[in-house]
């Protein structure tokens, strides 16, 4: 007797179909071909033991188990559960109803409960793509498909709930997963129901450390620096901070997590997949974008993605995709991982290859970087440096003109003066500033809150999202050189004060482009229809500002 059970298998950020064959004939013993890793061959034990917990006998004659398509290596403790259901049907003699209707996918414990497996976003998103009545998943899995549309999901968290799915005429209701469905929460029992986006329960990805960030108000000084911040998360534009210790580089790329715009439906889903199959999913789909801070000794593999034969996993340029990259210290990196972020940052797409094997993974992030001008730190503070110039120059020189021309905003953040905390402690005592128009507007301006910034910023995506709508981008950073010619014509001034920079500060043409769309962000934010002289001047100052004066 040949029964078919429908798993699927995770290539990139997607799925593909697995048909796990299960015959039996004559003989004694259980034979797995299709191409197994070491964990689905061990997935045998675990699943007879299983059965034999539950009282389920298994039948006295010989089973082959093919996982196909068999040129394909099938890698993971996922297909336990469907190669458990495949071995059931033959010994009952009478296929399950339901059984070739779902994807079924679960790791089998002894006890015959189901474990949580990595990918089941993908897995969910495959099912409904081909046609299939839903997927059965572990329940803490299935809570990351929640709410996907269009497709029934269902959380066991034994064998006999699956079993009990497959065979049809029951109410299952309890263990669909959806929006307004009741489902188990991770480790809970019946008492400890959550819902779907109603719940209120979003990822727990974004904050570094898990903690609050700091909010702009309470950053003391560092008004250019915000202003070029602000720009970059407007624009979705790369930046680089160069400062000495203390001076606020970390706190300001932590604050900045508090001014990004909120997720699309299409970025969530694309995010929440790469979390997916790293067994990093949460709760339906992340609202909350993510920030990534790898330490700088962190290896090629771990930053860019790797990983031997199919076991290939995305790094850290993916996990931030939609996000942010953090990267502190920037100068202590290795140059050959520092020279590994060009083409990501340039193609917004990550591809590893291996001799068998040749995963894309996305990797559209915003990378922020921190880096101290000298090896002691402190170079621009009088009598405080001890670096030689040839050693601040190979300090710096660590990133190269290649990776520098992919930066469009750089910016100083220096030290903040013992008198501006006193003038800032003196201003708090008295109370809220003066309103805007009068002369203590910068005060204001220097103490707007988070929210406050990332309204203008929120407006200023809408603006490019209108303008790019019948594109495939959503940002000015994204835009190609066609898209620039396209979308930011440039009057005969702007074209003269474009000259003229390119000719003073011999620019490169990737300079002269990237400088547009900043400049094209900067009048975004001030809601100006045209890219005026003063936006390219103060586009082009943050991309020559100097490091240290």
């Amino acid at each position: 007797m040949l029964v078919n059970v429908y798993g699927a298998k995770c290539i990139g950020i997607d799925a593909v179909r697995v048909v796990i064959e299960v015959f039996e004939t004559k003989g004694v013993g259980v034979s797995l071909t299709g191409l197994p890793d070491v964990a689905v061959k061990e997935s045998l034990l675990r699943t007879t033991t299983a059965l034999e917990s539950t009282g389920l006998e298994l039948p006295g004659r010989r089973i082959v188990i093919n996982l196909a398509p068999a040129d394909v290596r099938k890698c993971g403790t996922g297909f336990d559960l469907p190669i458990a259901l495949g071995i059931i049907a033959t010994t009952w003699e009478v296929v399950p109803p339901l059984l070739g209707e779902f994807i079924i996918m679960g790791e089998l414990g002894l006890d015959g409960s189901i474990r949580a497996i990595p990918g089941a976003l993908p897995i969910a998103e495959m099912a409904r793509a081909e046609g299939f009545r839903g997927c059965i998943l572990p329940a803490e899995s299935a809570m990351e498909a929640a709410e996907l549309q269009g497709i029934t999901v269902y959380g066991a968290r034994t064998l006999d709930d699956v079993l009990r799915i497959v065979r049809g005429g029951g109410d299952c209701s309890e263990l669909v997963v959806g929006p307004g469905a009741g489902v188990f929460a991770a480790g809970g029992g019946p008492g400890s129901l959550r819902g779907g986006p109603g719940s209120g329960v979003t990822a727990a990805v974004g904050y570094p450390g898990g903690t609050e960030p700091p909010d702009f108000s309470e950053i003391i000084g560092q008004d250019g620096a915000k202003r070029g911040a602000e720009i970059a998360i407007a624009g979705g534009h790369n930046l680089l901070m160069v400062g000495s210790p203390g001076s606020g580089k970390s706190s300001l790329a932590k604050a900045l997590t508090g001014i990004l715009p909120p997720m699309t439906q299409e970025e969530s889903i694309v995010t929440s997949k790469i979390y997916s199959i790293c067994g990093k999913g949460s709760n339906g789909l992340m609202r909350t974008r993510p920030f990534r801070s790898p330490h700088y000794s962190a290896s090629m593999a771990a930053i860019i993605g790797g990983g031997g034969g199919d076991g290939i996993l995305p790094g850290e340029v993916s996990l931030a995709q939609n996000g942010i990259l953090f990267l502190d210290e920037v100068c202590q990196m290795p140059r050959s991982t520092l020279e590994a972020l060009r083409a990501p940052l340039e193609d917004r797409k990550v591809c590893i290859s291996r001799l068998k094997n040749k995963i894309e993974f996305p990797a559209s992030f915003m990378l922020v970087a921190a880096a101290n001008p000298c090896p002691c730190g402190y170079w621009g503070e009088p009598g405080r440096c001890t670096c030689t110039p040839g050693q601040r120059q190979a300090y710096l020189g660590r990133l190269s003109g290649p990776l520098l021309d992919r930066i469009d905003v750089k910016i100083t953040v220096r030290r903040v003066p013992p008198s501006e905390l006193r003038n800032r402690s003196a201003a708090g005592a008295a109370g809220p500033g003066p309103a805007p128009g009068t002369q203590g507007f910068l005060v204001r301006r220097e103490q707007e809150t988070s929210a406050e910034v990332a309204a203008r910023i929120i407006r200023a995506r809408e603006i490019q999202k209108r303008r790019f709508r019948a594109e495939s981008i959503t940002t000015n950073s994204e835009m190609s050189n066609r898209l620039i010619a396209k979308y930011c014509p440039l009057s005969d001034e702007c074209t003269e004060a474009m000259t003229s920079l390119m000719e003073k500060s011999d620019l490169s043409m990737r300079a002269y482009f990237r400088i547009i769309k900043v400049a094209r962000t900067i009048a975004d934010l001030e809601e100006s229809p045209d890219i005026r002289p003063n936006h390219l001047i103060e586009a082009a100052a943050y991309r020559l500002m100097e490091f240290a004066e």
